[in-house]
C-alpha cells in the first residue's frame, strides 16, 4: 500500500504552497495569486528575472578580481598551495559580450604561463563565456532547451529558496549548457544562487566547477552577482597525466561607483548667506608650516579620494575607527604628537600589503582578513606609523588636481608610493621600538609567529604578496619587514590546531558590494577539528547568509 501511495504522489502535479506573506505576483495579471503557484509558473518566472538581470548588467562596470591557487597533497594538512594566479579589471557588459579592461600592468595582466586549462579561467577571450559564464547562467538559459527538476526548500541566510537540479534535455547537445543547481528565492523569483559546471569539455576548452552567488542591492529585488567560488580537485592537464587541483574566489564590488549619489547632491545645494563663515578659532594668518602641511594634506586627499572613486579604496567608516584605535594605543605610549593626526584606510584588494599616503595608513583587505590578532595588526600599523614619524611625506606633486584626472582602470600605475630601502629600514627601527613601548609589548610572540607563517608562504604565494602600490611584506622565504620580531616567536607548527599564526582570507572583512563601504565579521569561535582547518593565507569556499532589503516606507505606501 505505502508502494501505491508514493507512486500516487509521484504522479500527482506538484503545487508548491506559498505564504499570505510571499505571494507572488501574476506577470500576465499584475494580480496576486490565490496563495499557491505551480512549479512551471516559478520556473518561467526565475526565467524571466535572469533575463532582466542579463539586460540590467549592461548598465554596470563593477570591479572584478580572481585569485586562484593551485594546490598539492600534504599528509597532515590535506593539501596546501603551491603557486597562485591573479587578476583585477573593470567589468563590462556589452552587445558582443562581456569584456574586462585590466587595472594590473601590462606584464602582469595575463598572469604568467599557466597550463591553457588555468588562462580559460582568467581570459574572457578564450572561453566564450568566461568570468560572466560564472556570473550569469547563459543567453540560452530556457525552458526549451533544459529540464528543471523540484529538490526542495531551504533557506540561504533568512532568505527562503525553492531548489532545483538542472541539466541540458539533449545529452547530444553541442552548444555550451549549464548542468548544476539552482536556488530560486521564494518572493520575486530570482536566481540568487547556481553551483555547477559548463558543459562539454573538449581538449581545447575545459569548464570549472563553480559555486555563484548573487545579494540583493542597491533596491529591493535587485540581484546582482557578488561571489564564485571555483575548486577542482581530479581534473587532468591537458597534454599530461598530471592531476590539476586548484581553488579559486573571484570577487565582484563596485557597482554603484561613480553612481548617481554624488551627481544627486548637486540637487540638495542650497545657497547659503555671504556672512557664512567658517567657525574655526585658528588665527587667519597661515604661517608657512600650516601651509606647507596643508599643501602635503591636499595631495594626500587627492590621492585617497581618487582611489576611492575608483573603487579601490573603501569610504570612512567604522573599520578605519578600529585601526586608529590602535594607531592611537601607538602614539600615546610613545609620546608621538603627530599633525596632522593620522588616519587609516582599507583598500579593498585581495594582495597582502600596506603603505602610507601622508599621513594616511593604508591596508589592504587581504592584509586585515589573515592577521589573527590585535597585536599582529599593532606590527602592520607600527611600522607605517614610522614612517608617518620620521617625515616619510607623499610627493606634493599629486597636489595639483590635474595629476588625478584619468581613468579608474590607470590608478594602480598613476601612483608610485613605494619607499626605498634606506626608508623602509629606518621604519621598522621606529616600529620595532614603539611595539616595544606600547600595550602590546608581551604580545610580540605572536606578531612574529605572524610573520614566520608569511615567510613560510612567501615562495609559494608570490602574487599573494605581491602589492600594487606598497612594498613587498615578503619573498622567496623571507621576511622583507619587522624581521627583528621573528626571534622572539615560537617555532611555527603547522600540525597543531592551539596555534593560529594567520587567517584564511575573508576572516575579517565583509563588504557591501553596491556601496563598498565594510565592516568587521562578528564571526563565532569555532573549534578546530583538524589542522586542516587552520588554512593560513588560503582561499576557502564562498558561503553566504543572504538578507532583503528593507523597502522604505514610501516605496510600501506605492505598492498599497
Amino acid at each position: 500500500m505505502k508502494q501505491k501511495y508514493r507512486l500516487l504522489i509521484f504522479l500527482l502535479p506538484v503545487v508548491l504552497a506559498i505564504p499570505m506573506g510571499a505571494r507572488p505576483q501574476d506577470p500576465a495579471s499584475g494580480s496576486a495569486d490565490a496563495g499557491s503557484i505551480s512549479i512551471d509558473r516559478v520556473i518561467d518566472s526565475a526565467l524571466e528575472q535572469e533575463r532582466a538581470l542579463t539586460k540590467s548588467m549592461a548598465t554596470f562596470r563593477p570591479l572584478i578580481e580572481t585569485y586562484t591557487q593551485t594546490m598539492e597533497p600534504h599528509p597532515d594538512l590535506g593539501a596546501v598551495p603551491k603557486g597562485d594566479k591573479y587578476f583585477l579589471g573593470k567589468l563590462n557588459f556589452t552587445r558582443s559580450g562581456a569584456q574586462q579592461k585590466s587595472l594590473l600592468p601590462e606584464s602582469s595582466s595575463l598572469m604568467g604561463s599557466l597550463a591553457q586549462s588555468i588562462k580559460q579561467v582568467f581570459s574572457i577571450t578564450m572561453v566564450p563565456e568566461g568570468f560572466a559564464g560564472m556570473i550569469l547562467l547563459g543567453p540560452n538559459f530556457e525552458k526549451a532547451r533544459y529540464s528543471f527538476n523540484y529538490v526542495r526548500r531551504e533557506f540561504l541566510g533568512e532568505v527562503r529558496c525553492l531548489v532545483f537540479d538542472v541539466q541540458p534535455k539533449t545529452a547530444s547537445d553541442t552548444q555550451v549548457a549549464f548542468i548544476g543547481r539552482i536556488w530560486v528565492e521564494d518572493r520575486d523569483y530570482n536566481i540568487v544562487r547556481f553551483n555547477g559546471t559548463r558543459t562539454p569539455s573538449t581538449g581545447s576548452k575545459l569548464y570549472f566547477h563553480f559555486d555563484s552567488w548573487r545579494e540583493e542591492m542597491g533596491r529591493p529585488g535587485q540581484w546582482l552577482p557578488t561571489y564564485v567560488y571555483t575548486e577542482e580537485s581530479d581534473m587532468a592537464y591537458f597534454m599530461g597525466m598530471r592531476k590539476l587541483r586548484f581553488k579559486g574566489q573571484t570577487r565582484l564590488w563596485g557597482y554603484n561607483i561613480g553612481g548617481s549619489n554624488r551627481q544627486n547632491e548637486l540637487t540638495s545645494l542650497t545657497v547659503e548667506a555671504d556672512n557664512v563663515r567658517d567657525e574655526a578659532e585658528d588665527a587667519e594668518t597661515v604661517t608657512p608650516v600650516e601651509a606647507y602641511r596643508s599643501w602635503e594634506r591636499q595631495a594626500e586627499d587627492n590621492v585617497i579620494q581618487r582611489l576611492e572613486t575608483a573603487g579601490l579604496v573603501a569610504p570612512d567608516g567604522p573599520v578605519n575607527k578600529v585601526l586608529e584605535t590602535v594607531v592611537n594605543n601607538l602614539q600615546i605610549t610613545n609620546n608621538l604628537d603627530i599633525q596632522p593626526p593620522v588616519r587609516a584606510r582599507v583598500m579593498l584588494t585581495t594582495p597582502v600589503e600596506s603603505f602610507t599616503v601622508g599621513h594616511t595608513i593604508v591596508l589592504s583587505r587581504g592584509f586585515v582578513d589573515v592577521l589573527p590578532d590585535e597585536a599582529s595588526l599593532a606590527l602592520a600599523l607600527a611600522h607605517e606609523l614610522g614612517h608617518i614619524a620620521l617625515g616619510h611625506q607623499v610627493d606634493t606633486k599629486y597636489a595639483f588636481s590635474d595629476r588625478t584626472l584619468f581613468q579608474d582602470e590607470e590608478s594602480l600605475m598613476r601612483f608610485s608610493l613605494q619607499r626605498s630601502s634606506a626608508q623602509e629600514k629606518a621604519a621598522d627601527t621606529a616600529a620595532v621600538a614603539y611595539l616595544k613601548n606600547s600595550p602590546y609589548k608581551d604580545k610580540l610572540g605572536n606578531a612574529g609567529l605572524f610573520l614566520r607563517a608569511l615567510e613560510e608562504r612567501s615562495s609559494k604565494l608570490t602574487h599573494l604578496l605581491r602589492p600594487h602600490m606598497g612594498n613587498q611584506l615578503a619573498k622567496d622565504g623571507k621576511a622583507m619587514r619587522m624581521a627583528d620580531l621573528i626571534p622572539q616567536a615560537p617555532t611555527l607548527q603547522m600540525e597543531r590546531t592551539d596555534q593560529i599564526a594567520a587567517l584564511p582570507l575573508g576572516s575579517r572583512i565583509q563588504v557591501d558590494q553596491w556601496s563598498n563601504n565594510i565592516k568587521l565579521l562578528k564571526a563565532k569561535n569555532v573549534a578546530l577539528m583538524s589542522a586542516r582547518e587552520k588554512m593560513p593565507f588560503e582561499v576557502t569556499p564562498v558561503y553566504l547568509y543572504l538578507t532583503r532589503q528593507q523597502k522604505s516606507s514610501q516605496s510600501a505606501q506605492a505598492v498599497q
